[in-house]
């Protein structure tokens, strides 16, 4: 008698798509905080992207606002064929009338979706965490305590920060069962705080931790839906943890605890000021492999990266007088013209930045065009908003879509949205221009104000952008950069040695041996992941181990050419496997560049090389010319100039012959 199959458990992800509060106004009151971009991709993307890695199959995205625009983004990349759209099963469930987590999740409770345990988290948490880890030790804590509700991730705050995601929690240090849990205030001054003395006398162990980071992520079994559709005063994740603290024998229900590591990121984007820091972080790549220059939820590199984390779209104008400082990331058809300064700031499609602007920590969405002599610091400008000339905008100041600041204009520390308000409710707004009236402050009635609102309103606060007192220390995972010709040497040029002669070693080894070339390519792509390697480095070294595989032949001083021939019979998978672009073939001949400093067979045979290279279809004739006009030791100039001429002149006959037709 066959044994009955064991039911494969479908691993699920509740993505809840709202905030429910307004910390990010103006630009949630036009388009959905799915959308928000955090260094030019949309927060939905980064969600979907860590629960596709970590093995999610089925992914619930309960949306209440701007439902259509959601759903019109998620068709349209799954269209696409995103990387998360492979393998991975996205639903969108809506319904206006939810306002708060608690609705959401009674809502979700009814429809029966949720077969077990489940993912929960926010639409605004960014991380790349371990989640299927969670999700394991989640499992060994029910076979012990069956009464296991939720696993709560947290992690290490930075001292001296508050951004509305600090918790101050007590918690029993062999099982990591929570005992206690308090929100900190993003505007709480410091100084003691209060513990029960129940805590201390019930229980023999207790560890207290103060600033904990709280992504809003979690791990729920199948009875914690249950518990929000009996409790209905749970509006928020915090009610139905201090619910389940306080009701713990009626309930028979537990929390626990589950810190990350040190080399894992979680955040939550909750208001301006975190938007800010998470946008750097990820520019410092404090969250890969969710970083700039893998291209998140792509299969293609879209940034180039340079020293200083300076990644750039391939089309950007950029005026030779401009200065990009460092920590930044300007995506395509953008331009930034002479005398203008940027640093850690992000700009996006389509924008515009005139001579002689300053930009400082500042963020600008798509289509944004800045006029002449501005200073913009610490500030957002939103989608297709028109700054005119010498205006400064700082201090926080968020400008929404669509929103026109005319010439010499200053705002500071204000929240600017492109039309009046259209509600009588609203509280009082300032015209300041003919597409600019400051955001009204929430209206409320002093006479109906509870303690419970009063704690509320002081953790839903809105957070101004600010200066960040921290100083970014080098990631973990800080990529090199070897087209940079200022700064400090990073430690990371040791990655790329090691890197280059892992790629080395596999290419003897496999030309050796004569294995499939194609092998390879996975042991390059293998080491390019464990080092951290961007693309353009990736294509730079691998023609340079090619090189060296090349000088260490016998006779190759004689039949230099042939030699490389022979080497491109069995390495020429692999090369057409990385050099196949413009930008790849430049990183090629950087390569050859780099070699002939060194090696005098590859500098007095450079042209034959390059030339067998050309012939073969390996390397475009323009791209050999631009390389050329760029080069800067006149000695190379004088060894290609026969082959560069002999190039024009085929391309003028070619030219001719077309006129002639």
């Amino acid at each position: 008698m066959s044994k009955p199959m064991e039911k494969k458990e479908v691993l699920q992800a509740i993505v809840i798509a709202d905030s429910y509060n307004e910390n990010l106004q103006p630009f949630t009151g036009t388009a959905p905080l799915a959308l928000l971009p955090i260094v030019n991709v949309p927060l939905v993307d980064y969600t979907l992207e860590t629960l596709c890695r970590n093995g999610v199959e089925e992914v619930i995205i309960f949306c209440s606002n701007h439902i259509g625009e959601v759903k019109q983004y998620i068709q349209k990349r799954q269209a696409e064929r995103c990387s998360w759209s492979v393998g991975m099963s996205v639903t969108i469930i809506s319904s206006t009338s939810c306002r708060c987590l608690g609705e959401a999740l009674r809502d979700l409770d009814a429809r029966h979706i949720i077969r077990g345990n489940v993912i929960l988290m926010g639409i605004d948490s960014i991380t790349n965490a371990n989640l299927t880890g969670l999700l394991e030790e989640h499992k060994r804590l029910l076979k012990v305590d069956t009464g296991a509700v939720m696993t709560i991730m947290l992690k290490e705050g930075v001292p001296g920060m508050r951004t509305g995601n600090e918790v101050m929690i007590a918690m029993e240090p062999s099982t990591r069962r929570l005992l206690y849990h308090q929100r900190l205030a993003p505007l709480q001054p410091k100084g003691s705080f209060e513990l029960p003395l129940e805590l201390f006398l019930i229980n023999r162990d207790v560890t207290v931790c103060h600033g904990l980071l709280d992504p809003q992520i979690a791990v729920c079994s199948h009875m914690a839906l249950p518990l929000f559709a009996d409790n209905f005063d749970f509006l928020s994740r915090d009610d139905f943890v201090r619910g389940v603290l306080i009701n713990e024998e009626i309930l028979n229900s537990r929390i626990y605890v589950s810190k990350l590591a040190r080399e894992e990121y979680a955040m939550r984007v909750n208001n301006w000021q975190s938007y800010q820091m998470v946008s750097l972080d990820v520019i410092n790549r404090w969250v890969y492999p969710l970083v700039p220059d893998m291209g998140i939820s792509q299969f293609l590199q879209y940034y180039k990266c340079y020293r200083n984390n300076i990644y750039r779209h391939g089309d950007v104008r950029l005026a030779r007088s401009s200065e990009l400082a460092g920590d930044l990331a300007i995506d395509r058809h953008s331009s930034i013209d002479e005398n203008t300064y940027l640093y850690q700031s992000t700009v996006g499609q389509n924008c515009t930045i005139g001579k002689g602007c300053r930009i400082n920590n500042s963020f600008l969405f798509e289509g944004a065009t800045i006029g002449d002599g501005c200073i913009l610091d610490h500030c957002i400008i939103g989608r297709s908003v028109a700054v005119g000339s010498n205006c400064q905008i700082r201090d926080g100041a968020v400008l929404g879509e669509g929103v026109a600041i005319p010439s010499g204009m200053t705002i500071v520390k204000t929240l600017v949205q492109a039309v009046p308000p259209d509600s009588e409710w609203a509280g009082a707004s300032k015209k300041l221009a003919d597409r600019a009236y400051t955001v009204p402050e929430e209206q409320c009635e002093d006479e109906y104000n509870s303690d419970d609102d009063d704690e509320v309103k002081l953790l839903n606060q809105p957070v101004f952008l600010t200066e960040l007192q921290r100083a970014y220390s080098p990631s973990i995972y800080q990529p090199s950069d070897d087209e940079s010709e200022s700064g400090e040497a990073s430690p990371i040029q040791e990655d790329e040695n090691i890197f280059l002669s892992e790629v080395v070693e596999s290419l003897k080894r496999g030309f050796g041996e004569q294995t499939n070339a194609e092998y390879l390519i996975l042991e390059i792509n293998s080491s390019r992941y464990a080092y951290n390697m961007a693309l353009s480095e990736v294509n730079f070294y691998v023609v340079k181990a090619i090189l060296q595989i090349l000088l260490l032949q016998e006779g190759v001083e004689l039949n230099t050419v042939g030699t490389l021939r022979k080497i491109l019979a069995y390495f020429g998978v692999v090369f057409k496997n990385y050099i196949r672009d413009k930008d790849a073939m430049l990183d090629c001949l950087k390569a050859f560049e780099e070699m002939s400093q060194s090696h005098d067979i590859i500098r007095q045979k450079i042209a034959q090389l390059i030339h067998y290279l050309y012939e073969n279809d390996l390397m475009r004739e323009e791209i050999i010319i631009e390389w050329y006009d760029g080069l800067e030791d006149e000695s190379l100039q004088k060894a290609l100039c026969k082959l560069v001429e002999w190039l024009n002149d085929s391309s003028d006959e070619e030219e001719d012959e077309d006129d002639s037709e």
